[in-house]
């Protein structure tokens, strides 16, 4: 037995309590008061504990104005109450619920204006357990924070870093791969449905290393109610996608691979259950949102400084998590949500410091979802070092969906220096995320296109994004032509479009997978609605047998230049093969003529990595060095 002290940051309220027991245990024992220290606002009690694993909760005396809203009913497919019900009895209990919402909505609306609702008890989560069983126990209706001790201390888990110092790539060299952690992997059981988990990730890394990514960004892996981004813990991660050893050794082991982890966080708002809004809601959070119609849920008050206790409260809380990520799971990066929404620079700068500091020497990139993008998020006095480009997003779904093509707009998305930012690392492309559908679902749903038309489009969008200035980023699936509508739900990636069909129905989706790969490579794009006709490409890097990655055949350089056959909204892709190559003559081209377009329709791009391919059928896609020129020659 050793001594262990609970403690429970709450300066303004008059009563807190303790409830602890055993994990083992089906009930927990009498409250523990717990005592205030006024000179820093904590309250704390102290307990002799045994090595092992205990469930906890804290009571306090409320200083917030609202009851808890209960989270919106959702049908229990797999109840049998539930199934035997009839249409009539369900829409009963779906009624009687929504008239419990509205009455305690209207109680929070009138108990605003009383002077004594501090009278009210709550029981809570510790705001800081790393921890959570959502289940409770026999007798705790609400989740239960976990607590593990050994030698009077508490762990986290035991696993032990193998990787820290391998080589990791730095900011200006990410190619990023967006994954939803449940959706990405799993499954391999022959289950389809079966929820992915840290260690699927970690089995799938050569996948990602094949592909040609140096990053991952995990979309939210902390405890979040109704499918929306609203996080109750900031501490405790999404236990059904593994333990925090599991998510360790997944970081671990994409480190040993060169490749980085970035982690979404959301910093603007919570939700109503968190366990700060019941303890002084106002004491955290604004008391009403800044903008009604941008609003998910509580929205920190980063402008709040109480000078009693010399605290910035949200600033304090928000800071802790962040470092308490960076610390004891080693990422990489950090993705704000909604940035634009908590208008706040000062606590972003602050913040960014925070978790750098606690990164030390290694690299570690935060990017902001600021929107619409603009360069004083990112630039001299910008607080981030890069934000989502969604103004290239926009242009370029125009291009791909409606055939639409502002040049200047284009210009402006494939060199975001005319936008105002400063350079490659201040902004994210991306020609879909988890807030879009994927492009190839945007045209079948949009303009009924499907089938070849739709995925040339798509290797058309991919061209143009991964030679743009800026780090390229891959949604999960888009690289193999995943048709999956956005949703809420369970949206699983479809890798058996990946395996070997009798019939080859998979072809396109197998091709496009090929597509993004590739090495030392030129790019010329095509955005008219022209065929160009032995079009001269001039300024090739290097004289020698190049292949068309596009069409599979070889071409021979000579003088710096060659003349290609570029079909209407098409892109050729070549890749350097070498000075020397067995085969006498390329394959023959189209003989069709027809006039060039002006020189702003096409756009002409060269990328030359130091290290020579070791074969292109092997070579993985880095992110470019420099991007299309305005004036490529006409012929």
């Amino acid at each position: 037995m050793a001594p262990f002290t609970f403690t429970l940051f709450a300066p303004y309220n008059k009563q807190a309590a303790l409830r602890l027991k055993n994990a083992h245990s089906r009930m927990f024992g009498v409250d523990i008061i717990m005592e205030k220290d006024e000179s820093d606002g904590y309250f704390r009690a102290t307990v002799d504990l045994a090595d092992g694993i205990f469930h906890y909760q804290f009571k306090i005396e409320t200083k917030s104005w609202f009851e808890q809203e209960p989270e919106p009913a959702l049908p229990n497919y797999d109840d049998e109450e539930y199934k035997e019900m009839t249409q009539e009895e369900k829409q009963e209990k779906a009624q009687a619920y929504s008239k419990l919402v509205d009455e305690i909505r209207e109680r929070n609306r009138q108990r605003e204006h009383e002077a004594t609702y501090t009278q009210i008890w709550y029981t809570f989560v510790d705001p800081y357990a790393t921890d959570v069983d959502e289940r409770g126990t026999d007798d705790a209706h609400k989740a239960v924070g976990i607590l593990t001790v050994k030698n009077g201390k508490r762990i986290i888990d035991e696993y032990e870093w193998k990787h820290d110092n391998c080589f990791l790539p730095p900011d200006e060299e990410l190619v990023i791969y967006e994954i939803h952690v449940g959706d990405f992997s799993g499954g391999e059981d022959g289950e389809k449905d079966t929820r992915g988990t840290f260690k699927n990730v970690t089995k799938k890394i050569e996948y990602l290393k094949e592909l040609g990514v140096n990053a991952i960004e995990l979309m939210p892996i902390k405890e979040y109610p109704g499918g929306i981004y609203n996080p109750r813990y900031y501490f405790a991660i999404e236990t059904s996608y593994g333990t925090t050893a599991d998510l360790k050794e997944m970081i671990d082991e994409l480190h040993k691979n060169g490749i980085r982890v970035i982690l979404d966080g959301v910093y603007n708002h919570s939700d109503s259950s968190s366990p700060l809004t019941q303890i002084d809601h106002d004491y955290w959070y604004h008391h009403n949102p800044k903008d009604v119609t941008m609003s998910w849920g509580p929205e920190w008050n980063y402008n709040f400084y109480d000078p009693k206790y010399n605290v910035w409260p949200a600033r304090k809380f928000v800071g802790d998590s962040i470092r308490y990520m960076v610390e004891e799971f080693h990422i990489d990066g950090i993705r704000f949500d909604a940035a634009r929404q908590i208008q706040n620079f000062d606590f972003l700068h602050w913040v960014v410091k925070e978790a750098k500091r606690a990164a030390g020497a290694k690299p570690f990139y935060t990017v902001a979802e600021f929107l619409p993008d603009e360069p004083c998020i990112t630039n001299i006095d910008g607080p981030m070092d890069g934000c989502w480009h969604d103004s290239f997003y926009w242009t370029l779904r125009e291009c791909l969906l409606y055939d639409n093509v502002d040049i200047g707009r284009m210009k402006a998305g494939i060199d975001c220096r005319q936008q105002g930012f400063l350079g490659v690392t201040n902004v994210v492309n991306y020609i879909g995320n988890h807030d879009h559908d994927r492009m190839i679902v945007e045209m079948g749903k949009e303009r009924s296109i499907f089938g070849e038309e739709a995925f040339k489009r798509v290797r058309l969008g991919v061209v143009l994004q991964m030679t743009s200035i800026g780090i390229p980023m891959i949604w999960m699936g888009e690289e193999i032509g995943e048709y999956k509508e956005k949703t809420c739900g369970v949206a699983k990636i479809d890798w058996s479009l990946l395996d070997d069909h009798e019939d080859n129905s998979n072809q396109l989706n197998k091709t496009l997978l090929g597509f993004y790969r590739g090495e030392r490579v030129v790019v010329i794009v095509n955005l008219s609605g022209t065929f160009l006709a032995n079009y001269r490409v001039p300024n090739i890097p290097a004289n020698g047998w190049w292949h068309e990655w596009t069409f599979n055949y070889n071409v021979k350089v000579d003088n710096n230049e060659v003349h290609l056959d570029i079909a209407e909204r098409e892109a050729k892709i070549l890749v350097w093969q070498g000075e020397n190559l067995q085969q006498s003559e390329p394959e023959s081209k189209p003989e069709e003529t027809t006039e060039s377009p002006s020189t702003d329709e096409v756009k002409t791009t060269a990328q030359e990595q130091e290290q020579k391919p070791a074969k292109p059928d092997s070579s993985v896609n880095q992110k470019p060095e420099s991007t299309q020129s305005d004036n490529p020659s006409k012929n």
